[in-house]
């Protein structure tokens, strides 16, 4: 069962525009020279734990799959990746620096979602 702060994101996104998930997407490709990827790759979870938030995100997206598709060829599966990376690091933001963090989870907070703070 994911923790309760993932779960709150997941429940968040849930709700995105597929306008909201496709600028998010794209934000975070352009973080990702300004040290995503090295965030990304600070993330360890377990694969019980990497299990749960993909089937999670799998679970919330695959019913939108023509709708985010619709709006934009691939968008279902780069919302996924973007969900899934950024639900990573809501999840275990004790692997991430406060500015590690903050670039992985940006896209979403600029779109509307309230994700919580590094405690730094």
């Amino acid at each position: 069962m994911l923790d309760e702060a993932t779960g709150r994101f997941i429940d968040q996104v849930r709700v995105l525009p597929p306008e909201a998930l496709a600028a998010a997407f794209d934000r975070a490709v352009s973080l990702r020279r300004a040290g995503g990827r090295e965030a990304s790759k600070a993330l360890k979870p377990s694969a019980v734990e990497n299990s749960e938030l993909e089937r999670a995100v799998r679970d919330l997206l695959l019913p939108r799959a023509d709708e985010l598709n619709g709006f934009r060829d691939g968008l279902h599966a780069d919302a996924k990746s973007a969900v899934v990376i950024a639900g990573r690091a809501v999840m275990k933001p004790g692997q991430l620096t406060a500015e590690q963090y903050d670039v992985l989870v940006t896209p979403f907070r600029e779109a509307g979602v309230e994700v919580p703070t590094h405690s730094r």
